[in-house]
Formats: structure tokens, sequence, C-alpha cells
């Protein structure tokens, strides 16, 4: 299948037209197609549908365009946390087909070049998107998609003007100047190709009409390049223009054109949108001289990209393409001084030595003089300061400057800034193929991405590894990994002819004040990948000003990462390089004392941040103080700060257990776990409590290991092992009863409430729950009285007691706090809306479902959503719409498998089999419905396991035979009875009916 972007939203198979929906369908699958392979979340297709006043069902209607989508491109739509991604050929695509030959063009010459534009060109069958999205989605996508349009237009007229094609210029470009009637430089491009096709009449009109256009409407006048070409045409005709010029300063130096770029790369890998983005720096002509800055820490390959860069777009650049190292961080060499760089340059570009003056003020007036009028490519590598490269700069409009530094230079006003990043895993694998052969890395790719990761993506660790192999054509993957993951070795491994990542490393190290390198070596010693700054401030020991200061400092000379406000990262190599250093100069029982003053922090943190999510089990007076504090005022600050430490509290949890700080390790595992089991992180919830149990159990210490197992019974019932939940929490419970942790005993009661009503032991759910809201209300605790009414106001339901399920449900809203009542009205909404089904109000149930669901989607509750999108399913199949009563139900399924919570599978397969069932398919109704029996059966979900027997049972032969029928209908009507369902008289009617008795 083929799609198209550039013009209305468009599919083919086999080149006839493929119908995708009305204008929202269109418009989801048009965004999805622009970011191929990347996520566009729900409310970046919100504000391209609707702006900024999205109805209130928005979300619910991504979801059912995104369900149709799927249908049309089986298997190639994924959900992520926040959105969607879209994952076909993009050749396919003909928006980055267009790309791919534009971006080919630039490395061709002219005649090739001319030919790929062309073809890129003939992409466009219009507007893109046109008659559909918001006013939003013109600005953020539509504007941006034309103006690659007219730069590739540009280019290839360009192209077409060096080949002296001025015809076809004067052709394709007459007709869209009236449509772009301010844009200069089409204008430029159509008036050169009349003069130089000898219109000169028409090439002076062409001007004239343009200039009156912007006196009049704008009351501006036309840039500086468009005067000068204006001029040149009435003093000089065409053929002298063509010939070659040499021109002469003042003192009578002839000017020399000259290409100074070191050699390219003949491997140089990676970096297209990099590349792509100086582009539109250069194309970007504004009347102005342009400075670009490529920023990054040593080794990321600045260098290489801007020579990489100067290659390509030499042509542009016809008064030479200038380039000087100045040594800002070189071993052996002090910096390059900015006299003596201006002298180099102004020999360079022919000026007789003699005449240059010695003060640095006027050899920078001669510089600009000397290149005014051209259009030069000047690159100033290795640049330290601002005081360095300001009297270097090119002045003359049409030219650039293209720096690459360690420090951001940020004294450079009117600069555009580049940070190029570490590559991917794809862009290393195609560095070791191009230096190493293809086959080689096909052999073992696994491992030369674990290669990939281990070098953190860094262009020079990859180069060295590359290097090294290649000298050594019988070592494998393998055998490098195991030499980088020997003790102290990495360093070693990667260095290699004169190239060594720690010797770039060092080198900006070196350039760190005192202060500056204690700040940098105690960062090296932060638990996790990243830190913000109030943990920042625990481990430097300093209040959150200085604090401050250090850290932007550190930034700024590109040792440490900032990806968010007050939020920062090391590159995993130069964290490597702070920590061997810190552990040599500060010794290992202060390298100990300092990350166990950080893990104080966070423990300290995650105590109060979990206050704010919910209750929980431990007494009062069993608090840590935080030193340096974190403002945290609300649950959304609170999901935020665990969100942003989610991997660091794990691996503090570690640190803990190592250093045998027992209590410490369960007393965070006991803060964390509540965010990991609302945001679907089962992975790391169970991990985290195994670590804690493993210290606990070491110790001797039983309420650890009891509250640890709480934790643990949670996160397998999330996963769906309910006799690993009910074994652990019954354990829990006992050990609590037996140290007098009263508060302890009700949160293990709590949670075997809700594993009980998972396997259809009612009664038993609805008594334990009971008895944990007597205990709330004993205590005053309305927190807890609320969550546990609504937990009641699930069994209810479960039960067929809608009414009752109402009542509790009203209850837990009137006993929620302000704090709680996001969370705790997205689970009593949806139980409010199930109950309202059964009740057969179907709007009331519909609207207190879609409430519930925005609520899960805005709060991040990945288990609130899956019940939600089922709810959705049995509400939409009560009321007939039995399409969208599937696909909610898979999305249930789909973003179950996705988070990992696996709790409720058996519960979505057998409604979607009895929507299924519903709809009269009954093969698909029995595919669903013996996968949830299996499942059920497995985890001993009683209730579950009944209600997939009632409904295969009723399933018509021949997709279920009638011996079997009968033994599933007696199984369901047994199990519904005995726990006190409704559905028992229905199982018991069924059986009378097919099989009399």
């Amino acid at each position: 299948m083929e799609f198209g972007v550039l013009g209305p939203i468009a599919a083919w198979s086999d080149g006839r037209p493929v119908s995708i929906g009305g204008p929202r369908q269109r418009c989801v699958l048009g965004a999805l197609l622009v970011d191929l392979g990347r996520e566009v979340t729900v409310d970046r297709l919100i504000t391209y549908l609707w702006s900024d006043d999205p109805p209130r069902t928005a979300r619910s209607v991504i979801q059912v365009q995104v369900s149709h989508l799927r249908r049309l491109l089986p298997e190639h739509i994924s959900t992520t946390a926040g959105g969607y991604v879209l994952d076909v050929d993009p050749e396919s695509v003909d928006l980055h087909r267009f790309r791919r030959l534009r971006d080919d063009a630039t490395r061709a010459e002219p005649e090739a070049a001319m030919q790929l534009l062309e073809r890129a060109l003939s992409h466009w069958r219009g507007v893109p998107f046109s008659g559909v999205g918001s006013e939003s989605l013109e600005h953020t996508v539509v504007a941006p998609l034309r103006e690659e349009r007219w730069a590739a237009l540009t280019a290839w007229a360009t192209c077409a003007l060096e080949l002296g094609r001025y015809d076809e210029v004067v052709s394709r470009l007459t007709p869209l100047a009236g449509e772009e009637p301010f844009r200069e430089r089409l204008h430029h491009l159509l008036i050169t190709a009349l003069w130089r096709a000898n219109e000169k009449a028409r090439a002076l009109a062409a001007y004239e009409d343009f200039r009156a256009r912007l006196a009049d409407e704008l009351g501006v006048d036309p840039g500086p390049e468009l005067i000068a070409l204006h001029a040149r045409i009435l003093q000089e005709d065409a053929e002298q223009v063509r010939g070659a010029v040499t021109e002469q300063t003042e003192s009578g130096s002839r000017y020399r054109v000259r290409n100074d770029l070191p050699r390219d790369l003949p491997d140089f890998t990676g970096r297209r949108d990099s590349l792509r983005r100086l582009e539109e720096v250069s194309l970007a002509y504004g009347g102005r001289a342009e400075v670009c800055v490529i920023t990054g820490p040593g080794g990321e390959g600045k260098t290489t990209t801007a020579v990489r860069f100067g290659y390509e777009s030499a042509k542009r650049y016809p008064d030479g393409q200038l380039f000087i190292d100045l040594y800002g961080y070189t071993a052996g060499k002090e910096p390059l001084d900015a006299s003596s760089a201006l002298g180099s340059l102004l020999r360079a570009v022919g000026v007789a030595p003699e005449t240059i003056p010695d003060k640095l003020e006027e050899r920078a007036a001669l510089w600009r003089a000397t290149l005014m009028g051209r259009r030069t490519l000047l690159i100033l590598d290795n640049a330290v300061s601002y005081a360095q490269v300001s009297p270097l700069l090119l002045s003359s409009p049409g030219s650039l400057t293209l720096i690459t530094s360690r420090n951001e230079l940020s004294g450079l006003s009117g600069a555009r800034f580049l940070s190029l990043g570490m590559f991917d895993e794809e862009s290393s694998l195609e560095l070791f193929s191009r230096v190493l052969g293809e086959e080689r890395v096909q052999r073992e790719e696994g491992v030369a991405r674990e290669i990939a990761r281990i070098c953190g993506g860094l262009p020079l660790a990859l180069r060295v590894i590359a290097g090294r192999m290649l000298s050594r054509p019988r070592w494998s993957f393998e055998h490098v990994v195991r030499r980088l993951t020997e003790q102290n070795r990495k360093f070693r491994e990667l260095q290699v002819d004169g190239q060594s990542v720690e010797t770039a490393i060092d080198l900006s190290y070196r350039s760190l004040t005192d202060e500056q390198r204690h700040a940098f070596l105690t960062l090296g010693l932060m638990i996790g990948n990243i830190i913000d700054l109030s943990a920042g401030a625990a481990l430097l020991e300093e209040a959150v000003e200085e604090s401050d200061d250090i850290l932007q400092e550190l930034v700024g000379v590109c040792l440490l990462d900032e990806p968010q406000g007050d939020v920062y990262r090391m590159h995993d190599l130069i964290r490597e390089f702070a920590l061997n250093r810190a552990v040599g100069e500060f010794g290992a029982d202060r390298v100990e004392r300092i990350r166990t003053r950080l893990a104080e922090h966070y423990l300290a943190t995650a105590q109060h941040a979990a206050e704010l999510l919910g209750p929980r089990a431990l007494e009062d007076g069993e608090r840590f103080r935080q030193g340096y504090r974190t403002e945290l005022l609300s649950r959304s600050d609170a999901e935020a700060w665990f969100d942003r430490h989610r991997d660091n509290l794990a691996d503090t949890i570690d640190h803990f257990a190592s250093h045998d700080k027992g209590e410490y390790a369960w007393r965070m595992a006991e803060s964390v776990w509540r965010f990991y089991a609302l945001h679907g992180q089962m992975g790391l919830l169970i991990s985290s409590q195994e670590r804690a149990l493993q210290i606990s159990d070491r110790q001797g210490n039983l309420r650890g290991r009891a509250v640890t197992l709480i934790g643990l019974g949670i996160g397998h019932y999330f996963s769906g092992r309910f006799d690993d939940a009910l074994r652990m929490l019954v354990e829990a419970r006992d050990l609590l009863t037996r140290v007098g942790d009263s508060r302890g005993i009700i949160r293990a009661l709590a949670n075997l409430g809700m594993v009980y009503e998972r396997v259809g032991r009612l009664r038993e759910s609805a008594e334990a729950i009971q008895g944990v809201l007597d205990h709330a209300v004993s205590l005053g605790d309305q927190r807890l009285e609320a969550l546990q009414w609504g937990n009641l106001a699930v069994v209810r339901q479960s039960l067929g007691q809608h009414r009752d399920a109402l009542h509790c449900a009203e209850q837990a809203l009137s006993k929620t706090s302000r704090e709680d009542h996001q969370e705790s009205t997205a689970l009593v909404k949806r139980v409010m809306g199930e109950a309202k089904v059964g009740l057969g109000d179907l709007d009331g149930a519909l609207r207190d479902l879609d409430e519930a669901l925005e609520l899960s989607h805005r709060l991040g509750l990945v288990g609130s959503q899956i019940y939600v999108h089922n709810s959705l399913g049995i509400a939409y199949r009560v009321a007939g719409s039995l399409d969208e009563a599937v696909e909610a139900h898979r999305a249930a399924l789909t973003l179950a498998e996705e988070s990992g919570d696996r709790s409720g599978d058996a519960e979505i397969l057998t409604d979607l089999g009895i929507t299924h069932a519903e709809a009269g398919h009954h093969e698909e109704a029995a595919v669903a419905l013996e996968k949830a029996h299996a499942i059920a059966l497995e985890r001993d979900e009683r209730y579950t396991v009944a209600r997939a027997c009632l409904a295969l049972g009723t399933l018509p032969a021949p997709t279920v035979a009638a011996s079997r029928a009968e033994e599933l209908l007696r199984t369901a009507a047994e199990i519904l009875t005995e726990v006190g369902s409704p559905d028992a008289e229905r199982a018991r009617a069924a059986l009378a009916d097919r099989f009399g008795g």
C-alpha cells in the first residue's frame, strides 16, 4: 500500500484508491505518516483536530479513529505511553520519498541533482492535509511542509541556472511567483533567469513589480541581494557577469578563492537531521550573515559534521570555504588567540602579509572589508570562548560562519545553536558496517548493539572500536564486549592511533576550575541516570542557588546535559570518567558517604511524595528528614517527581541493600510501589520489592519482610499471578499480626479484598473490605474510608448489585478530599458507569465512563484506562454499537499487553467474546472465550471461569459441541451460585432450555 501526504491525505493499493474514512480519520493518518516511526501523542492529535477548543470526548474520538485505522493497517500502529506510532516502509509515503530524493540531490552533481529534485517535486499533488484539521495543524505541520517544497524548488532552480537552463526556470517559476508574491528568493531566481535568458527588459519589469508590491503592501524595500542584482542588470550585460571577474583590494592584493576544508571521512555516518538543519540555516537568507554554533562534548563528531556540511554546501559559497582550528581543546597546544587567527585567515584569502595591521581591531576591520560582498563559508573549529571567535565572524550577507565548541558561547547574539546528540543504535551499526563490512556486523548484530549501548552512542568511542577491529580481523564483537566490561579496562580499549576517549574527556576536565572539578567528580557519584536540582544540592552539600550556578557552568562546557529544566544527566562514558577519578581522589569511604547522602535524600522525598498519592501503612513518626527539600505541593507534583526518578529510585533500593541498610531499603520500596502500580511499571515494582525482601530476610527484619510482601503481592496481582499474590498477602497479614502493626494489618486486608474479588471469592472480598472500612471510620481516616467505599462498590457491581454499587460509589465521592479527588473519581466514575449500564441508564453510563477515561489519561493511570476501555465496550454492546464495542475491548487488551498489567486479561477476553457472540461472530467469540477460560482456570479466577463457561455454553452448534456446552453450563451454574451472582439463574435457565435440566 502507498500513502499520500503531499496533497489531500490518500492511500492506494495496486494503484487503486483506498478509502481511509472521514476528515478526522484522514487527519490522524496524515499526522502519523508525517512522523513515521515516531510517537505522535494523543494531546498533539487533539490539537491538530480542534486547536484550543476540543470536545470533552476528544480522547475517545481519537481512540475510535485509531481503531478504524488499525483495520486498514493491521499490526502497523502501536500504542505508546502517550500516543501512537505508525510503522510502514518510508518508501511507501510520498513525503519520505520526496525527502530522500531531495537529500540525495544535495550530494549529487548539478545535472543529477536537478533530475533528483525534479522527481522529488513530482510527488506534490496540492496542499498537504487539505480539507482536514485545524488552524493549529496548518501552522505546525502544513506550513513547514510547504517550506520544504519551496526549498526544494529553490534548489532545483539554482541547479538549472548553473546548467544554463534559463528558459526552464522561467517557465516553471513564472506562475509560482504569483502564488508567493513576497517570497524574495523565488523572485530573485526568476529575475536572474530572465536576465540570463536575454530577457533584460522583462527582468527589470519583474523587479519593479516586486519592489512596488513590497512598498505598497508591506512598506519595505527588497533585500540587499536583490537590490545588488538589479544594479548589476542595469550596469552589466549577462555575458560579462558569467565571465570570471578578478577583484582586487585597495592594497592591490588579489582575493584568493580557496577551499581549506580537511579531508571528508568516506565512512561518515548518520547526522542527516543535523545536516538538514545546517542546510536550513544556509538557505534561510535574511539579508545578513548567518552564524551557527555546533556544541557538544568531546568525541561527539562536531568537526566531522561541520566538514561534511562544508563539502555538501560548497556550491552555495562560491567565494571560498575556509577552515581554521582554534585549538580550544588540543593536547599540548594553547588556544589560538583572535589576532593570530585573523592573520592566518587574511593571508589565506590573498592579503599580502606586509599589509596586515598589528592591532586586533584593525585586522578585524580588514577581514570584514575583504570578505564584504562575498558568499563565503568559514568553519571555526574547537572554539573556546566568545572573545576568541567574535572578531572572526563574517559580516557579508549570504555568508555563514560555522563554529564548533564544547562551550555554549552564549554571548553570540543572533547565532543559531545545534546540539548533535549521540548516535542511536541504528547509526552505530551503520558506522560499524561502513568500516568493517555489513557481513561482519550482521553475524553478531545483537552483540554489536550491546557495544553501541556500552559506548553510549559516542561517535569517537564507536570509531575507536571500529578502528581496533579493522586492524584485528580475528576479533569478534563478543570479544570486544568482554574487553570493554573487564574492570578498569574500558578506557584502555577506547584508544587507537592517537585517538582516545579518555583524553578527549580529560581535556574538558582540565579546563575546569577547582570548584568545578570537585562538583564534576561528585556528580559522577549520582545514583541512577539523572539528577534534579534538589538532589544535586544534596549531593554537593550546597545551597540550591549555589548548586544551580555550578550545574549550569558544567552544562556550559558540555560535561553535563540538561534534557529538561533543572534536570541533569551525564553521558555514560563521561560519568565513568568522573566516577573513576572520584574514587581515586576521594577514597572509597568518602564515596560511600556521598552516595548514601543522596540515597537518603531520595528516601525522604519519596516518602513525602507517596503521602500525596494516597494512604500509607507506616505509623506516625517513621519519616526521614529531607536535608534538601524538594517542593512537592500536590499530587501532580508527586507524580512528576516519581516519573522523573523512577529508575533512580530502584537503584537507590539496590544501593541501600548492597550497603546493609535493610530498613532504608524496604521503606523506599514501600514508598514507590503505588506509583509503579498506578502507571503499569510491573517490572520495576516487582524487582524493587524483591531486592528489599532479600535484605530484610538476610537481616531477619520481620516487619520489613511483611511490608515488602504486600508490595510483591500487589505486583503479582497486577501481573495476573493471583495464587502468588494471595500467598504473599496472607503471610504478610500473619507477620504484621505477630509484630503488632495494626495499620499494616489493615493494608494487607485491603489488598486481600482486592485479590479475593478478582478470583471470584466475592463474599470474602466484601468481608475484608468492610473490615478495613470499619477500621477507617474508627480512626476518622477519610482518605482510607473513601478508598474502601470505592473498592466495595467494585465488589457490589461484580455481584450484580447495581444500586448498592451506586450507593457505595456515591459514598466514596462524598468522602474524597480535594487532594485525592481525581484518582478516586476515576475509579468511582468507572464503577458508576458500569452500574448504570446494569440499570439501563446508557446515557449516564457513557458520561461517567468518558469522564473516568479522561481522568485516567490525564493522571497516567494505566490500570484504570484498561478497565474503563473494557467497560466502554460493555456499554457500547448494550447500546447496540457492536463495532465500537469490539474496538474498546481490543484497546483494553493492547494497553494491558504494553503496560504489563495482565490482571484483567481473562475478564476482558470474556467480554470481547460476549460482544462477538452478540454480533453473530461465533468463531471469533469462541476463540476469545476459550482463551479467557484457559487464563481464568490457570489463575483460579472462579467468577471469570464461570462467565466464560456461560458465554461458551450458549454459543450455537457446531461452534461448541453439545456435550461440551452442557458441561460448561453446569460448571457456570455451580460457580455462579456459589459466589452469589444473579447470573446463576441465567445459567440454570440456559441449561434447562437446551438440555432439560
